[in-house]
């Protein structure tokens, strides 16, 4: 894959707060790497909602602000711009002046969209980002002038609804002086009027099967990011989540400052000082009424459900974009990468053969998170050889460990790869370095996971695919005995395997017999 047989593609956002660009190089096998992410804030809804009119100084600043976008994304060559516009625009009776002179001086063509493809979006963004197993979600996402909710797991959406609840809206209809400290009072009425609106919502929310809350917006993210100071008295993590009681705690906290005191508060974005309290007036009622005690937090939004919509429409088999979060995020970094990709599933299909024939015979103990992470590492595990082939092993390790990889927690990552390293040269033990992130269970089972790589990939040396078939039998003498079917020639991949003999030994406590066969092929 030749990064000239690529293009470029830009997305931009603009919404009721702020306007955000996402730049992305797509590759003929429809993955992608992001080149550039951009926000700034532009308040287009500010002063808007009274009369639903955009402000003649709103509208300069988030043109300026689009022009420049589309500047950016035209000097590095983008072969389409695709740009939407949300809440703040969709409502305003003077929305075609505002379209018309985007597309004059900006030259930008802009989809002015419903809030139901805004919640339609924003799920396609978020849902790509993140790791659900069979759980079935509720999505918020709070904009300026909207709240998207939608429900759904993993695969599908089971609904969508936009309300006309945002930060900036509650803010203009509910604080008429935000830079003074906010009253009981007026918090509990903003909070009624929440309720009032999203009535019928909440009840579907508590008749659905949603056992978790993720929020995408920068609100939340805000929210959490003051949570994880006061609580956890450091920056928040990717895996933390911001419970009811946290985030009551921070309004408590908030709400009696004046604005310019908000701003001194660690963790808060001084720009969203005037507009927090709203937002956390809608997450803390949303929490409360569909009687969910906790919001994860995704930096996923609208611009990702963009690129997930692009890329399904140009690729006709959705060979990528259907695959499992999880999946789709390892096969983006291994093709980024330019990892071999023939020769990584051979060696995953082989590696996961020797788990279940090994755990067959009680070779170890491993459950199917552990297989999963190996089928993972085993795609993952020359993906090194992107930066060199010397110590690829490591730039693997360094890679996976830091590649943001979607829909994986820090204890994961950090057991992928483990496991991506030891696949050669060093064999596991505990006494080095890259154990010490590692928890308990992901200690114990690394040598194994490891070892079951270092056999697969010498399994194909070659990298001709030419063992199809390959199992562990026990032998009368309490030995182990590796079968395999190849249908050609496969010296070479003997003559590899016949290395782990002794690390073998030591990791499952077996000897390991080899021998060869004709066509059902025993390796000797």
């Amino acid at each position: 894959m030749t990064e000239d047989a690529s293009h470029v593609v830009a997305f931009i956002d603009i919404g009721t707060n702020a306007v955000r660009l996402l730049l992305v190089r797509v590759t003929p096998a429809h993955s992608y790497k992001v080149l550039m992410q951009q926000r700034e804030a532009v308040r287009l809804g500010e002063g808007e909602f009274r009369n639903q009119m955009l402000q003649a100084d709103a509208m300069e600043r988030a043109l300026l602000v689009c022009r420049k976008f589309a500047d950016l994304a035209r000097s590095h060559a983008a072969k389409e711009i695709v740009a939407v516009a949300t809440s703040a625009t969709r409502e305003a009776r003077n929305q075609q002046e505002f379209v018309r002179r985007l597309e004059a001086e900006a030259g930008l063509t802009v989809h002015v969209i419903s809030g139901i493809e805004e919640a339609r979006l924003i799920y396609l963004g978020v849902a790509s980002g993140i790791h659900l197993d069979k759980r079935t979600a509720l999505f918020v996402d709070i904009g300026g002038g909207s709240t998207e909710i939608s429900v759904g797991d993993q695969q599908q959406f089971q609904w969508l609804e936009s309300l006309k609840l945002g930060a900036i809206r509650l803010t203009s209809l509910y604080i008429p002086h935000p830079e003074k400290p906010l009253s009981r009072e007026r918090y509990d009425a903003m909070r009624e009027h929440i309720r009032s609106v999203a009535v019928r919502t909440f009840q579907r929310v508590r008749l659905s099967a949603a056992v978790m809350a993720v929020g995408s917006s920068g609100s939340i993210a805000n929210l959490a990011d003051i949570a994880a100071r006061i609580y956890l008295k450091r920056r928040r993590e990717r895996d933390d989540v911001l419970t009811l009681e946290q985030l009551q705690g921070v309004v408590a906290l908030l709400r009696p400052l004046t604005q310019d005191k908000r701003k001194e508060v660690p963790g808060i974005n001084p720009e969203r000082a005037d507009i927090i309290l709203a937002g956390a007036a809608i997450i803390e009622t949303i929490l409360q009424e569909t009687r969910l005690s906790a919001i994860h937090i995704s930096e996923r939004g609208l611009r990702d459900g963009l690129l997930m919509d692009y890329l399904a429409r140009i690729d006709p088999t959705r060979a990528l974009t259907q695959m499992p979060v999880r999946m789709r995020s390892v096969m983006q970094l291994g093709r980024a990468c330019h990892f071999e990709e023939k020769h990584a599933r051979q060696v995953a299909d082989l590696a996961l053969m020797l788990f279940d024939s090994a755990k067959e015979l009680g070779l170890h103990w491993l459950g199917a998170a552990e297989r999963e992470l190996l089928e993972y590492a085993a795609l993952l595990h020359d993906i090194g050889t992107f930066v060199s082939y010397e110590n690829h092993h490591a730039h693997s390790h360094y890679l996976i460990r830091n590649a943001d990889l979607l829909g994986f927690d820090q204890q994961e990552l950090a057991c992928m790869a483990a496991t991506a390293y030891f696949h050669r040269r060093t064999l596991a033990r505990r006494k080095h370095p890259l154990f010490e992130p590692l928890d308990s269970r992901s200690k114990r089972a690394v040598p194994a996971l490891s070892m079951l790589l270092r056999m697969a990939e010498s399994l194909d040396r070659s990298h001709a695919g030419k063992i199809t078939r390959v199992s562990f039998e026990r032998v009368p003498q309490d030995g182990i005995l590796l079968t395999m079917e190849a249908p050609q020639d496969c010296e070479l991949e003997v003559w590899g395997v016949r290395h782990h003999l002794d690390a073998f030994k030591k990791t499952f406590e077996q000897a390991l017999e080899i021998r060869v066969m004709p066509t059902h092929a025993r390796v000797s």
